[in-house]
């Protein structure tokens, strides 16, 4: 247990300041949202906007233009739970309906290809580092965008997108060797897990 633990400490030691604020405001961000504070929204803009030059300088780039869209789709959000007022904070709650799954779908369906395609072009245009897995990355992106889009709109389903999508990301970033990234996304999950049932809790009670 000791050698775990001292092997844990040389793991955190070695990672950047940025990974590591990223990190903790990452976990911060996910857990107010899960318990429906209106917190989570400057938090998450301090994590994606560090995330930004992480995923542009390790090639992630529909990583790093997804967390540009977070950074902008944050400060909406926390416009969008404060905009009635204080006594208004918490807006309700609301079921997933076909509208949503339509344009998430859409969104999947015609965006992912084209910007897989733009970004292989682009980077060999100008001559940066190659995309890593830029269709698979560009779909994570595409569904990311979509479930943080049903959060702003508190849309209960978007906390089961968030599970499926951070799986995927615990697998890709393992691959290349961003594990700080890959243990933010594993306790995402468990934290996306918690986040839909309470958020479920409070559902069933507004509808009491």
């Amino acid at each position: 247990m000791a050698h775990f633990i001292h092997s844990l400490a040389d793991w955190w030691h070695q990672q950047s300041w940025l990974q590591i604020i990223a990190f903790v405001t990452g976990l911060a961000c996910v857990y107010l949202a899960a318990i429906n504070n209106i917190w989570n929204w400057p938090v998450a803009i301090i994590s994606t906007a560090i995330t930004i030059y992480v995923m542009a300088i390790t090639g992630f780039y529909a990583d790093m233009l997804q967390n540009i869209y977070l950074t902008v789709i944050n400060i909406y959000g926390w416009y969008l739970w404060t905009r009635k007022g204080l006594q208004e904070i918490k807006k309700p709650i609301i079921p997933i309906n076909g509208r949503h799954i339509l344009y998430t779908l859409l969104a999947v369906v015609f965006i992912t290809p084209i910007l897989g395609y733009l970004l292989i072009t682009f980077t060999a245009k100008l001559n940066y580092r190659p995309p890593v897995f830029p269709y698979l990355d560009s779909f994570c992106t595409v569904v990311s965008l979509s479930a943080q889009v049903l959060m702003a709109r508190k849309v209960l389903e978007n906390w089961l997108i968030w599970i499926f999508v951070d799986i995927v990301y615990v697998f890709i970033y393992s691959i290349k060797g961003l594990d700080i990234y890959a243990a933010l996304f594993a306790v995402y999950t468990v934290l996306a897990i918690l986040g839909y049932f309470d958020w479920r809790k409070d559902y069933r009670k507004q509808a009491v």
